[in-house]
């Protein structure tokens, strides 16, 4: 359906109209003025998003109504704070690329019990020069099998054993307070099994069974499987799961007890922004969008990555540009590099995690070499205008190696052994590896599969204390480090799992727990060590090693416009185990190289000429003067950033 500009401007006016008989005490208030105006500049670009999903349904214009009257009544309960900050937001809408943000994770029972006692780790995370924090699903979830929090009950309950929502409420003001941005999960493909819809819909009520895909025959949903890969194939074969009450199949692509909602009902969009709002009211800033490839399905395609469902995430961006301009979307889309890209822009998600530089950063570690990296962020590392990467090491997530194939043929190397190569090496089965890692979901048939373990472990801290090697627990502090030198400064906003400041190590506890076991993902999720903490205060322990470096990177990014927020392009070191990268703003230039090589390299003198630098450097991270008359020594596993001297 096609509409005019003619027709939607009268469209418009008709439901300002509405709004102002359905809450006539708006009118008067002096920011509505603000609101309707933005109403007025995004419901064009609105507009045509629902008319594209749901144009095609007769009662169309009622839902719209409907949704407006949704946006309104959240706008009307949105905070006095929260609407300033909308409006410092409004005048500064880049602000997530300022430079100033600096992200954390955790699990909030692992990292401080509850969310109460989070309250009391303000301290640490400001310590930390922490401005972004991440807490993983904190909703109602069923009893034992939730998926990490992924299964969500209630959008608006907090799990019993964190607290309620006035904490997190609470929580949020006081985080503002301190310059911490609230980061939460949306997880809006899917909804638990025990989510009251779900409930209502398995008691027969049509209305919310509607609310999700489900079908009668079994070939039907073989209709749309036999296009569908297996999530995790492990655990269980398919996408349905059957309802022996209802006799109907339901859509579950991840797990049984997580039912995936029907975005072709507009009845559901409403519903989800109602929820979308909700949070953002209760004091969220930027809202990590859940499974964003999945959301939309169409028979014949696999159901991923399809037009449709940029769309909808488009229309829920143009909703809280209305309604809550000072929150902004993080895609969580891991799939292939070119289509993470996709889904990043000023009008669908702003930022997105990074999980090919993730990926190509422990395949350097692994294979001593740089030349992978270096050639795929040539190609794929810039980003649309007014967004940003959020660059990460480890999350509460396995790794996958989402590699572009091309690219790994570029180089000369062949990617599905390349893959089995990585996992064997990260998981402690190949000769050369210094890692102490766990498969997840290994396929027996093709040796596919992805890898468990914490920074630490991974990168060979855990061996190196077990075998007391003081040369291998140097260079695993040195492997730590680096990668995350890189995390820091090649350009967007680094996110540090809790724990790996501090070189927290696996923990293999969860396998003696009954709803963890076989799941090896809990392997790096472990309960944060507060003791060990405390070491990062004694000289010469590695937590102090690990935290001081951590400190001396995030004061960088502080004191460097061209770290904090400058263009970045990455270069031909000449050198494949050396990898390098210009950041530039104003008239600052930083050249931060990464050797990731155990032995020392050298980057010759005239590429370095070259590429503009003299023959006094003076490194950043070490605070000394470097002289490069023939070549630049690198130490192994060493990351310079390099300053030409006198600026």
């Amino acid at each position: 359906m096609v509409i005019s500009e003619r027709q939607c401007q009268t469209t418009l006016a008709r439901l300002q109209q509405l709004l102002e008989k359905r809450y006539p005490e708006a009118v008067n208030l002096p920011e509505w003025e603000a609101f309707a105006d933005r109403l007025k500049n995004t419901f064009p670009t609105l507009l045509p998003h629902l008319l594209e999903l749901y144009g095609h349904h007769f009662d169309f214009y009622y839902h719209l109504e409907r949704l407006l009257e949704v946006m309104a009544s959240a706008w009307l309960d949105r905070s006095p704070e929260l609407k300033s900050i909308d409006v410092m937001r409004e005048a500064d809408p880049s602000w997530y690329q300022s430079g100033h943000l600096v992200g954390a994770m955790a699990y909030v029972d692992l990292f401080s019990d509850d969310l109460k006692g989070l309250l009391d780790r303000i301290p640490y995370l400001k310590e930390l020069g922490i401005t972004y924090l991440h807490l993983m699903p904190i909703y109602k979830t069923p009893e034992g099998d939730d998926d990490g929090g992924y299964a969500v009950s209630s959008y608006r309950e907090i799990d019993p054993d964190l607290g309620v929502m006035e904490d997190l409420e609470e929580l949020s003001q006081e985080l503002r307070r301190q310059g911490i941005s609230l980061v939460l999960d949306f997880v809006f493909n899917h909804t638990s099994d025990e989510h009251e819809w779900a409930v209502k819909a398995r008691e027969g009520d049509e209305t919310y069974q509607g609310y999700y895909l489900m079908f009668n025959s079994r070939a039907e949903a073989q209709e749309y499987e036999q296009n569908l890969r297996d999530i995790f194939p492990n655990e269980r074969p398919g996408s349905f799961t059957y309802l022996t009450r209802l006799k109907k199949w339901v859509w579950t692509t991840f797990h049984i007890y997580q039912w995936d909602l029907n975005y072709r009902n507009p009845e559901v969009f409403n519903a989800m922004v109602t929820e979308m709002l909700f949070l953002s009211n209760a004091g969220v800033e930027i809202l990590r969008m859940d499974a964003v490839p999945f959301v939309w399905k169409q028979k014949g395609t696999n159901c991923e990555n399809l037009p449709e469902a940029h769309t909808v995430i488009q229309a829920f961006n143009a909703v809280a540009r209305i309604v809550a301009p000072g929150m902004v979307f993080k895609s969580e889309a891991i799939v292939a590099p070119d289509e993470i890209r996709k889904y990043m822009g000023v009008n669908e998600c702003q930022i997105s995690y990074n999980p090919l530089l993730m990926a190509l950063l422990w395949e350097s570690l692994a294979t001593r070499s740089a030349k992978l990296l270096r050639h795929s962020m040539e190609k794929r590392f810039s980003v649309p205008d007014g967004c940003a990467w959020v660059n990460y090491i480890r999350s509460h997530d396995d790794i996958g190696w989402g590699f572009d194939n091309t690219d790994a043929y570029e180089v000369g190397i062949d990617p599905h052994g390349h893959r089995k190569f990585l996992t064997d090496f990260y998981i402690g089965r190949h000769e050369s590896t210094f890692a102490q890692g766990e498969p997840f979901q290994e396929d027996p048939n093709t040796g596919d599969a992805r890898v468990c373990g914490t920074t630490a472990s991974l990168c060979g801290l855990q061996k190196a204390l077990a075998e007391n090697d003081e040369k291998e627990i140097e260079f695993s502090l040195r492997r730590i480090l680096l990668i995350h030198g890189v995390t820091f400064t090649i350009g967007g906003i680094p996110l540090v799992y809790l724990g790996e400041e501090i070189g927290m190590l696996n923990d293999y506890n969860f396998r003696e727990e009954l709803d963890k076991e076989g799941d090896s993902r809990w392997l790096h999720r472990p309960k944060f060590d507060w003791d060990k903490a405390e070491l990062r205060n004694e000289d010469g322990t590695a937590e102090q090693t690990i935290y001081e470096g951590f400190l001396k990177l995030n004061q960088l990014r502080v004191n460097n416009a061209a770290l904090a927020r400058g263009e970045t392009e990455i270069v031909d070191t000449g050198n494949e185990h050396v990898f390098g990268y210009f950041r530039t703003a104003d008239d600052q230039s930083i050249l931060c190289l990464a050797n990731f090589s155990d032995r020392p390299q050298t980057v010759a003198a005239p590429r370095l000429r070259q590429l503009g630098l003299k023959k006094v450097l003076v490194d950043i991270i070490a605070g000394q003067t470097v002289i490069a008359a023939k070549q630049l020594e690198m130490e192994p596993l060493q990351f310079m950033v390099l300053l030409r001297q006198g600026g």
